[in-house]
């Protein structure tokens, strides 16, 4: 009986071990639920809640042997959310940590999820957009959750981009695209910029950000260049005559216009002849002849410089003013007076505007528009207020596009105009008689012949030093009172320097001009 009551029983020693391996369980629950949780959820029994409220170990170790203790309860799994991005009409497999009862998809029309197994789903983009996710198992609780993110399938441009221009990359961001990177010239982003909007199906969806590495200035250099002659002659002989017969007084005027033109070149010029003779008619004969020869060349040699792909604009001139109408003001008594005759002022110069884009292999595309005008008194208008002449512009403009090398010329643009005019007036039938016929009819003829050629050249340039440039009034200096009096000279002459071209290296003078 004693050996026996002193051996101690072997189901208490099971109960003893059964305690501690669970003790055991329920320290490290806590840390495996950290560690994976995804694969080992955090669960609670009877027995832990019993020890958080200080229940005496014997009652809770009766529970965990006792077969009808409580049941194990599972609690709500923190499941961490992930980013999955997707082309449009891609999809990707999906598989689960346990099995999956249900699945939430928040906006079928941008992605959709397919169960293939309890444990493996695939995920497919459907549209561009952002949408989320989530797996159930059976018992409701998340096993997995997704944020969707469905955008462009750039892979093929990606590609195509990196083949041609190695510095771009490309992003979508919704339904637009983002072009990033470096490349070499304005060309090579322009050509990115297009192939990214026809993948997206314009270019106001387009974000071009590329940055141009080294931008090119442009010098350009237009030329305008014209001739013009001009050649007058006219002649005419006006008569006039007075016959008396007894009461009967007879005249005879003929005045002989030119037409061609518009009218004589000196009105008042002429050579006039009478006969008197007592008993017979009284007649006077007044000959025009005129003469006038002109040639006037015009030269304009506008230069400018710009970056390429942009805009520049060169201006030299002014503005003449231009009777418009009378502005009047009515009075308190309803008269009108304090007239004031109104204007509007026409702009008339040189002008240059172009943007130049610099190619590959040194090749420069062109957007020029060049224009030369001037005051001229032909088509004048006579007759304003108070005796007004409004003069006429004479206009010379040209606009196109070219592709020129640097340092190349082109003629931009050229005319060649040959205008003759004749006009005979005359007594009808008598003028046509072969040699009397000459004093009975004027004749006028008018000749203009003008050529005109805009060149221009376009030249790659780079900054200098201060030192290498020269200005139009290096060496002018004014005369002093002295000089311009006595030798009448208008600027001071005295020994410059013999200066070196930095082009060519030759000993060259240059400068204000002195002769």
């Amino acid at each position: 009986m004693q050996c026996r009551e002193n051996k101690p029983s072997l189901p208490a020693f099971r109960v003893l071990a059964t305690a501690a391996v669970l003790a055991l369980v329920l320290q490290l629950g806590p840390t495996w639920a950290a560690d994976e949780p995804h694969s080992a959820p955090s669960v609670t029994t009877a027995a832990s809640t019993a020890t958080s409220t200080s229940t005496p170990i014997s009652n809770e170790l009766a529970k965990v042997v006792d077969p009808q203790a409580a049941p194990i309860v599972t609690s709500s799994i923190r499941v961490r959310t992930r980013f999955l991005p997707l082309g449009v009409g891609k999809s990707v497999v999906v598989d689960l940590p346990r099995d999956a009862k249900d699945v939430l998809v928040a906006d079928p029309k941008i992605a959709n999820a397919v169960i293939h197994s309890p444990q493996r789903a695939y995920i497919i983009g459907m549209s561009v957009g952002q949408t989320n996710i989530v797996f159930f198992d059976a018992g409701g609780q998340q096993i997995a959750s997704y944020d969707i993110a469905i955008k462009r399938d750039l892979n093929g441009v990606r590609a195509a981009l990196k083949q041609s221009l190695p510095g771009v990359q490309i992003e979508g961001v919704g339904d637009s695209v983002v072009l990033t990177g470096s490349v070499a010239s304005p060309v090579e982003a322009q050509q990115a910029g297009d192939i990214a909007a026809r993948l997206v199906g314009g270019a106001d969806k387009v974000v071009n950000s590329i940055v141009v590495k080294g931008r090119d200035q442009v010098m350009l250099k237009v030329t305008v260049a014209e001739v013009r002659r001009d050649i007058i002659k006219q002649m005419g002989i006006d008569l006039s005559a007075s016959m008396n017969y007894g009461t009967a007084v007879v005249n005879f005027n003929n005045s002989n216009p030119f037409t061609a033109n518009s009218g004589p070149l000196v009105p008042n010029n002429g050579l006039a002849a009478s006969a008197v003779t007592k008993g017979l008619p009284t007649v006077t004969a007044t000959m025009r002849a005129m003469e006038s020869a002109g040639v006037v060349r015009t030269l304009a040699e506008p230069t400018l410089t710009a970056i390429s792909g942009e805009s520049a604009t060169f201006i030299s001139g002014g503005e003449f003013p231009v009777p418009t109408g009378v502005t009047c003001q009515t009075t308190t008594s309803g008269a009108i007076g304090n007239c004031v005759q109104t204007v509007a002022f026409k702009k008339f110069g040189i002008s240059l505007n172009f943007t130049p884009v610099v190619l590959a292999e040194g090749r420069i595309s062109l957007r020029v528009m060049t224009e030369v005008s001037e005051i001229s008194t032909e088509n004048e208008l006579n007759g304003g207020v108070g005796g007004t002449t409004i003069p006429s512009i004479r206009t010379r403009r040209a606009e196109t596009t070219l592709e020129i090398p640097s340092g190349g010329s082109m003629a931009m643009a050229g005319l060649i105009q040959k205008q003759t005019k004749q006009a005979v007036n005359g007594m009808p039938g008598i003028d046509q008689l072969p040699v009397l016929g000459a004093l009975f009819r004027s004749q006028d003829y008018v000749n203009n012949e003008t050529e005109l050629m805009v060149l221009v050249t376009p030249y790659v340039v780079r900054a200098v030093p201060e030192k290498e440039l020269s200005r139009p009034d290096d060496g002018f200096a004014s005369a002093s009172d002295s000089q311009s009096t006595l030798l009448a000279r208008m600027n001071r002459l005295y020994g410059i320097a013999v200066r070196v071209d930095p082009v060519t290296g030759q000993q060259c003078n240059f400068g204000f001009f002195i002769d």
